[in-house]
């Protein structure tokens, strides 16, 4: 454990949809859901607008719509998210070597390692300095915890939301610990917190108070032993600059059950093929093959098999997949398949059976029919996929909150579809709210358009990497 808070945890405030507020003049201080809008989606990210009716991550689209009727409800913008994110990591990155992202919007930063700071004092200067700076680059508000380590200074951050800084001073830990919930503490999930509460243990202090024998027996060895020193703040995880991902997995959800066999087989391949290509993309293979079922009573299964060596091979990878779809009974129907590869590596061990089978099957499907498509399988199945590729290009073209531009009213974006028509409000982020108007889904003048930056470049007022260093000697 360090003597100073120079750990800093950052957390941007509901980033998804206060990225749709900041893009989207008229939606500034309105509820705002982002997620999947079909009958099936969940949430992603609520406004605090959106907040205040009991919307939250996770929940069904459907109870949120219930919640909060007249709430806008768009579709996630992964680019521009992606775009921020990359905004927000650099800032981080000037001030330590040492940023370890969590996701798209959170990061753990060790201001010891880049001589930022090296006491409460510095180290809160720096936080202020890092707030002022995500809002000039972004438009976006983000928390800052800091404290003596990484469990401690995400809870600080917490405890900033929304839009705030929180600094645990050392030695102060444990009475600021005590009187909250068990659930606080990382790894605390509603079961394990039932399990305590059951015991009579509802607060962090009541944990310290047990000891570790009695957490041991409730929980296990590992889970007690771990639960018990986060009880006493301790906590002496280092910032990992590079996290290595874990497993590469696709999966869909669909608005109505699969009952199909040949039609669940056929998108079990699909996600294997997909589920191959991103594993390629990190340049990784892998050694495990996981297949993953929700049923129609939302029960979920997963089936996994371990392969003798690790691949990027995706005949290997979707022959796994269909042996594991056998031992899963899709009679009631399928409401969610995925599949996924775990135990990565950085080089394959080739399956020269299935490989030589692979070439076989494309051999016998040149000779049955050269340039010609069939219907299942071979090269079948890649002409099915492109037009399915196609398809779900033409159904995102009209999103909803997605960017276009009109020849004559310029950028906008949508605000719903049906029946023909797109409705669109023409509106950037530097201009008022913008005036809305209705088109053709077919109209020639319409097109779909890359995301604007939340903050116009000449805005961009960026405190230099000079000035930074003056101040946050400052004490």
């Amino acid at each position: 454990m360090r003597t100073a808070p120079t750990i800093l945890h950052l957390d941007m405030d509901a980033f998804y949809a206060s990225a749709e507020q900041a893009s989207k003049p008229s939606l500034r201080g309105k509820a705002v859901v982002v997620g999947g809008i079909g009958p099936r989606g969940v949430v992603a990210t609520a406004s605090y607008e959106a907040r205040v009716f009991g919307v939250h991550s996770a929940m069904p689209i459907g109870q949120a719509r219930r919640l909060a009727p007249n709430a806008a409800y768009l579709v996630p913008r992964f680019q521009l998210y992606r775009e921020v994110s990359e905004q927000v990591m650099g800032l981080l990155r000037e001030l330590s070597p040492l940023v370890e992202p969590l996701s798209l919007d959170e990061a753990f930063v060790d201001l010891e390692a880049g001589e930022a700071a090296w006491d409460a004092a510095s180290a809160r200067l720096v936080g202020e300095r890092l707030r002022e700076e995500i809002r000039a680059v972004t438009g976006l508000t983000g928390s800052v915890g800091i404290a003596a380590s990484k469990m401690l200074a995400k809870i600080a951050s917490e405890e900033a939301k929304p839009d705030g800084l929180f600094l645990i001073v050392p030695g102060t830990e444990r009475a600021m610990l005590g009187p909250m919930s068990v659930r606080t503490l990382p790894g605390v999930g509603p079961a394990t917190g039932d399990h305590l509460r059951r015991a009579g243990i509802t607060t962090v202090e009541e944990i310290a108070e047990a000891g570790e024998d009695e957490l041991v027996r409730l929980l296990g060895k590992s889970h007690g032993a771990s639960l018990y020193a986060m009880a006493l703040a301790h906590d002496d995880r280092p910032v990992v600059a590079e996290r290595d991902a874990k497993s590469v997995s696709v999966e869909d959800t669909y608005d109505v059950d699969i009952h199909d066999r040949v039609r669940v087989r056929t998108e079990v391949q699909r996600l294997a093929e997909r589920c191959v290509q991103r594993l390629r993309g990190a340049e990784r293979s892998g050694r495990t093959v996981v297949l993953k079922v929700r049923r129609y009573d939302f029960s979920t299964l997963t089936r996994s098999e371990t392969l003798r060596g690790p691949t990027d091979d995706p005949a290997v990878v979707r022959e796994a997949a269909a042996r594991l779809l056998e031992s899963v009974d899709t009679t009631g129907g399928v409401r969610l398949l995925g599949v996924g590869v775990t135990g990565l590596a950085d080089y394959t061990q080739e399956d020269l059976f299935a490989q030589a089978r692979a070439q076989a099957e494309a051999e016998a499907h040149a000779a049955e029919s050269e340039g010609e498509t069939v219907g299942v399988g071979g090269a079948g199945d890649e002409g099915q996929v492109a037009a399915e590729e196609v398809v779900e290009a033409g159904d995102r073209r009209w999103v909803a909150g997605h960017d276009v531009r009109h020849e004559e009213f310029g950028h906008g974006w949508v605000q719903g579809s049906g029946l023909g028509r797109v409705t669109v409000r023409f509106e950037t982020p530097y201009s008022e709210p913008g005036r809305v108007r209705t088109f053709r889904t077919d109209d020639p003048a319409l097109v779909p358009a890359e995301p604007l930056p939340l903050v116009a470049e000449g805005d961009v007022r960026r405190v230099e990497a000079g000035e930074r260093g003056a101040g946050s000697g400052v004490v």
